[in-house]
């Protein structure tokens, strides 16, 4: 299952990772995010231990939404490093979001 995280956390848990990381920016009214969930939820299950998974909801933490340019969603962003790797924007298939963290 994927992990919330907020602004608070957001350097530790992304930016200072030592896997990759793919954040899934949402909201809860959001119909295509709440389609994604359990696609998010099966990436992080099946990837545990490479890769960390996060949801962070943009409307209680817009600062990150905003500094990411994040203007639809949901939105997926692949970390590594600290650095975006890739992004991808709208409900996707499953491969294309494990293709981002290749």
């Amino acid at each position: 299952m994927s992990e919330m995280i907020s602004t608070a956390n957001f350097q530790e848990k992304v930016l200072d990772a030592s896997t990759p990381v793919l954040v899934d920016f949402f909201a809860t009214w959001c119909g295509p995010c709440k389609m994604m969930a359990p696609v998010v939820d099966e990436i992080a299950a099946e990837e545990a231990g490479k890769v960390a998974v996060y949801k962070i909801d943009i409307d209680e933490n817009p600062e990150v939404a905003q500094r990411y340019g994040v203007m639809s969603i949901p939105t997926f962003i692949a970390f590594e490093g600290g650095e975006v790797k890739g992004q991808v924007v709208g409900a996707q298939p499953k491969q294309a979001l494990l293709d981002l963290l290749a």
